[in-house]
């Protein structure tokens, strides 16, 4: 998990690099440690993971050679399966991410600025209500 969260930090050209690879185990292990951890696997090795409090996504990051292949999409599926309504934050440049959270039916609720999160990036608050919208 560190491996995919970390790669993605130092192989993203937009995002700021601010933390180290034992920085990124550290975090994951944090996740880990509250319960709130799903992982997609191959053969044993660990290809997505999504991390999950409550209705808040806090993270969902698919290791780069595994992208395209339904890892992140299963993930999401199960927490959907599990929740009537889920909400996550996504960086604004993030147009892939964007475009997946979009196609499953989640619904920018709002735009921050960055000054919200560690990285100072411009952010989207996504929403899903079990794909009922009032």
């Amino acid at each position: 998990m560190g491996a995919i969260l970390h790669g993605f930090e130092t192989g993203t050209p937009w995002m700021p690099k601010q933390h180290s690879g034992a920085e990124a185990v550290g975090f994951c292990g944090q996740l880990v440690d509250k319960g709130w951890v799903t992982v997609a696997t191959v053969d044993r090795k660990v290809t997505a993971f999504l991390a999950r409090d409550g209705a808040e996504i806090c993270a969902l990051y698919v290791a780069e050679d595994a992208r395209g292949q339904g890892h992140g999409r299963a993930l999401l599926q199960d927490a959907m399966g599990r929740c009537e309504r889920l909400w996550l934050q996504c960086f604004q440049d993030n147009a892939q991410a964007r475009r997946f959270y979009e196609r499953h039916g989640f619904a920018a609720a709002g735009f921050g600025d960055g000054t919200g999160n560690a990285e100072g990036l411009p952010d989207v608050l996504y929403e899903w209500n079990g794909g009922n919208w009032a």
